[in-house]
């Protein structure tokens, strides 16, 4: 697994580094962009921040097993009030992306190789924390055959094997030009399929550069194809200069894919090098997205300010299968 530097001079084990390496930019491959920014946050949404006893406690599970977790590593908005419900989603594959997308705050480079022990410490981990419903995400590894699918899947049957009662949800990259990858993820059976878009077409040059939204659609509309029993789902962020017809579309896009569940969430500006904020979007507008988007066709919908893929996951996975009975039952 890979060492993670927190300010305090300290990896994520608490061992103690050199004023140098603690110096070192967590971003040297966004060096060369421009500074941008910083906008400030409204009221509505702005988070009280972590420190509970039961935040405490996630938080050290997390680092007895040597874990990365997407809560720090994307500095979500919301680990204070997941970690006190012990709610943590779980990257794997290490902290390092092979792709540099302008919005993303995990650092980019060539990864080091897997650790064939990880898929047992994460099912530790949640058996440790109880975890009724559990969500696994990773960061892009473009450098490997099967971009970590068979990882994937050996988590997921890691979880099965020690938690049988746990639903699992995982959040994946989009697998381009990894022929039979998806394949692996979906004969492991996951309860959820997650796979964001991120953002509109006309702003993935900028924003997911590395990505293509048309082959992501099609991930997702082939997961219904293999396995129509999976719940699939996709997010996107606002806040980054898309119209709103072109939201709406996308809607479109992924009900024309069978998608289940959308999550929108505005987008946070990590530090001055990502992307900027071009606006912050009212509670209102968001409540109207939601209300569209039902009407639209999909099992459920979450639509707000601190709203992020994993946010809620466990109840929202509640939510969708009543919803699918309810429709089944019509």
């Amino acid at each position: 697994m890979a060492v993670l530097i927190d300010t305090l001079g300290q990896d994520r084990r608490g061992k103690q580094v050199s004023a140098e390496e603690a110096a070192r930019p967590r971003h040297p491959e966004k060096a060369h962009r421009p500074d941008q920014p910083v906008a400030r946050k409204p009221e509505w949404i702005r988070v009280k921040a972590p420190g509970s006893p039961k935040w405490a406690e996630t938080q050290r599970i997390v680092k007895e097993n040597a874990l990365v977790t997407v809560c720090e590593e994307a500095g979500c908005p919301n680990i204070g009030e997941c970690w006190e419900k012990k709610h943590a989603t779980f990257m794997i594959m290490g902290d390092t992306c092979t792709r540099a997308c302008s919005f993303c705050n995990v650092k980019t480079g060539m990864p080091g190789p897997l650790d064939d022990n990880e898929p047992a410490h994460i099912a530790e981990a949640v058996a440790k924390l109880g975890l009724e419903h559990v969500v696994i995400t990773s960061v892009d590894r473009d450098d490997l055959a099967d971009g970590g699918a068979e990882h994937f899947a050996r988590v997921i049957r890691a979880i099965r094997a020690t938690s049988p009662k746990t639903t699992i949800e995982v959040l994946t990259p989009d697998f381009l030009r990894k022929e039979g990858a998806l394949e692996l993820v979906v004969a492991a059976r996951p309860d959820v399929f997650n796979h964001n878009l991120e953002t509109v077409p006309s702003k993935y040059l900028t924003v997911r550069p590395g990505a293509r939204y048309f082959h992501s659609i099609r991930l997702l509309q082939r997961v219904k194809e293999l396995d129509d029993s999976i719940f699939t789902k996709s997010g996107i962020m606002v806040g980054l200069g898309e119209e709103r017809n072109e939201v709406l579309q996308l809607m479109d896009d992924l009900r024309s894919a069978e998608v289940d569940f959308m999550t929108i969430g505005q987008y946070l500006q990590p530090t001055r090098k990502h992307h900027p904020i071009v606006r912050f979007v009212t509670p209102d507008e968001f409540k109207s997205f939601e209300t569209i988007a039902l009407t639209k066709g999909f099992l459920h919908v979450s639509a707000s300010p601190l709203t992020r893929s994993s946010h809620h996951a466990g109840d929202d996975f509640a939510k969708l299968k009543a919803a699918r009975l309810a429709r089944r039952g019509r």
